[in-house]
């Protein structure tokens, strides 16, 4: 019971695919009725019809949106209510990363998309669902943030800036939230299999790098996530507010 989502509604972004689709479906599969939404229509309607085929017909729909736009966000939130009812768990997964190389070298328009997309936008989100979870008397708000947040870097440092911030953000707004039983923490995993990170798990150099760093031995996968995304959304993490939970196989603590 401590698990279970049964009747809760919860938004992914960016969950046509790797984490957010991992979330999506285990939460689906812990009872909740879960929006899928990236910025394709024919990936979101594919990933739902799969949590459908998997779980029952009505548990997942499709909402594309781009979280680049504050007017897609919207909508997002206003259909999820015009076809589900109601909103419990907010899972703020979409993410960008146009640069890699030297901050010296980062141009202006890159360095405000990472962090329009990477924190503003999940501001902007947030707020938009904050009259809905207020009307449910509480809920939970999940951020996937990064390790990288917690490191400097080379090659990705803004980046790691914006998911730095992600984690500020979860604690401001977990103190000005929790008083109306809304929660907000983080997740920062570490090397994970997924598309976006494609470039760094394919690269045999970094692989090794970090399979061999890793106490656990290997990188991530997507699933490996989802289990904290379940845990954060339901009622076994009830008194857990503000926090970053890092989920890397034990890397960062390995001192890499």
């Amino acid at each position: 019971m401590l698990f279970d989502l049964t009747g809760k509604t919860a938004i992914v972004t960016g969950s046509s695919r790797g984490i957010g689709l991992a979330i999506a479906t285990r939460l689906a599969e812990a009872g909740a009725r879960v929006v899928i939404s990236s910025r394709k229509a024919p990936a979101c309607e594919a990933a739902a019809a799969g949590i459908n085929a998997r779980y029952g017909a009505g548990r997942a729909i499709a909402v594309p949106a781009n979280i680049s736009s504050k007017d897609n966000l919207k909508a997002l939130v206003e259909q999820t209510l015009g076809q589900l009812g109601r909103l419990d768990i907010l899972v703020c997964n979409a993410a960008s990363n146009p640069y890699f190389g030297p901050m010296s070298g980062i141009g202006d328009d890159a360095f405000r998309k990472i962090l329009e997309n990477n924190i503003v936008a999940n501001n902007w989100l947030i707020q938009l669902a904050l009259p809905a979870l207020e009307r449910q008397g509480g809920g939970s708000i999940v951020i996937i943030s990064s390790i990288g947040g917690l490191q400097g870097s080379a090659g990705i440092g803004a980046y790691n800036i914006s998911k730095a911030a992600d984690m500020q953000l979860a604690r401001n707004l977990a103190v000005e939230l929790g008083p109306k039983q809304i929660r907000v923490n983080c997740i920062a995993p570490g090397l994970v299999r997924t598309d976006f990170a494609r470039a760094l798990w394919e690269n045999p150099e970094t692989l090794a790098h970090y399979t061999k760093a890793a106490p656990l031995g290997r990188i991530g996968e997507p699933d490996d996530i989802a289990g904290c995304a379940v845990f954060l959304a339901s009622p076994a993490s009830a008194f857990l507010t503000g926090q970053t939970i890092v989920v890397d196989g034990g890397v960062t603590i390995a001192g890499v």
